[in-house]
């Protein structure tokens, strides 16, 4: 970046920070999660409103690659976060429900993203027609891991059967998703050898059961002398982050599934001084800068200035696929394994919380060429959308009180209407 720009730039990121931190704390007045608020306030600094008068005076295309920049290395951050919290011991006891529940709302919603992309592709066409099928059919299918942990927790359901169940299935839908999304991507991206997407699986089992062990190992040791700490850990996670984000990049793939797996394959047990020290360091930095400057390059992207007729009956079917194929897929396995109906429609608006991950999908849809402009702003509502539905149907379907209760005494049996 050139000497003359730095003011500017920072303005941008002043002025980002302070966007976000106001939207944010709208959102949680009116009982929604921060990242709603956030994110509206990415797309109102777009081309929305005003023509893009404010974007262009506020973030000059000349400072624009260097947000870009900092929103890449936010997603990547934010990716080894939700790996780093991916805790495989919340399938234990549900592993059966949580997997069959997980795999009817991802496989309903696909289906018919599937086939709504084939209607759409007449007015968004793509070079790779299999690639935006499958795409529109995984975007559909996607479950916000860390957005549902955060409304759990504001709502008083973290403690309950019910909450326990939803983050189950959630985890297993994130791995699903991610799955997915990797083999979109593989197919999407011409540019590279094709065979160097084959190496994501040994590539896995190399973190898995190589670099992990290794990792716990090193943490355990500089934990007994004080030295895993401060900013040695923090330049040991930035140094094997970049690493592994770069690996998955050169294979074919997107740089944030190096950065899940690597988050993936932290150490839980001897790394105190990560998670005490360094960890809540690199989640600040994360949510009051990174991911900021993520939604406002997310949002500049978004024009809902031009809607028409046919833009909103687009959205429209959109909307019905997107929550009618995630809820009832959730619904109906859940009712199958015997879980009772209001505990069911729990899990179903739980399920069909979208946030933060559904943004990060649709960003790389739109960097892979799969949507555009006009597709990629619809879609974002729709994640806007679903992720809000859960805040305020919730209170309805299971009031506060019995909230409570549950989290007081919780009782597994009381999910189920006959025994498993």
């Amino acid at each position: 970046m050139e000497l003359e720009l730095v003011p500017r730039f920072l303005l941008a990121i002043l002025v980002i920070v302070v966007v976000a931190r106001i939207f944010g704390m709208l959102a949680r007045k009116v009982g929604q999660p921060p990242v709603i608020g956030e994110i509206l306030g990415g797309i109102l600094l777009g081309p929305t409103l005003f023509s893009g008068v404010v974007t262009d005076a506020v973030f000059p295309t000349d400072v624009r690659p260097s947000l870009a920049t900092i929103a890449s290395i936010g997603v990547c951050v934010f990716m080894f976060l939700v790996g780093l919290h991916f805790d495989h011991r919340l399938l234990q006891g549900q592993s059966r429900i949580a997997t069959t529940v997980s795999l009817s709302s991802i496989a309903l919603p696909f289906g018919l993203g599937a086939l709504l992309a084939l209607y759409l592709f007449t007015n968004h066409p793509t070079d790779n027609k299999l690639a935006f099928i499958l795409f529109m059919g995984t975007a559909m299918s996607i479950t916000a891991f860390p957005v549902l942990a955060r409304i759990l927790t504001d709502k008083g359901l973290i403690d309950t059967p019910i909450g326990g169940l939803a983050l189950a299935c959630a985890a297993v839908d994130d791995v699903l998703a991610w799955s997915l999304l990797a083999v979109v991507t593989a197919l999407a991206d011409g540019g590279g050898d094709p065979w160097r997407v084959l190496l994501v699986v040994p590539f896995a089992a190399l973190m898995l059961r190589v670099v992990r062990p290794l990792l716990a190992r090193l943490a355990a040791r500089h934990a007994a002398n004080g030295a895993w700490a401060g900013v040695g850990v923090l330049a040991a996670v930035a140094v094997g982050l970049y690493l592994s984000a770069s690996a998955t990049e050169w294979m074919g793939l997107h740089a944030i599934f190096g950065a899940f797996l690597f988050g993936v394959v932290m150490p839980r047990e001897g790394a105190v001084a990560l998670r005490e020290r360094a960890l809540p360091w690199i989640e600040k930095t994360s949510a009051w800068l990174l991911l900021p400057v993520f939604f406002v390059v997310a949002g500049i992207k978004v024009d809902l200035s031009a809607l028409n007729g046919t833009a909103l009956g687009e959205l429209a079917l959109i909307m019905l696929v997107a929550v009618g194929g995630k809820c009832v897929g959730a619904f109906a396995s859940a009712r199958v394994n015997g879980v009772r109906p209001r505990h069911s429609t729990v899990l179903a608006l739980l399920i069909n919380t979208r946030g933060l991950t559904e943004l990060i999908v649709l960003t790389v849809g739109l960097q892979l060429g799969m949507l555009d402009r006009g597709l990629y702003s619809l879609m974002v509502v729709m994640a806007l959308v679903t992720t809000a539905m859960a805040g305020l149907l919730l209170p309805f379907v299971y009031p506060p009180e019995r909230v409570r209760r549950d989290a007081a005494e919780p009782d597994a049996a009381a999910l189920y209407a006959r025994e498993r």
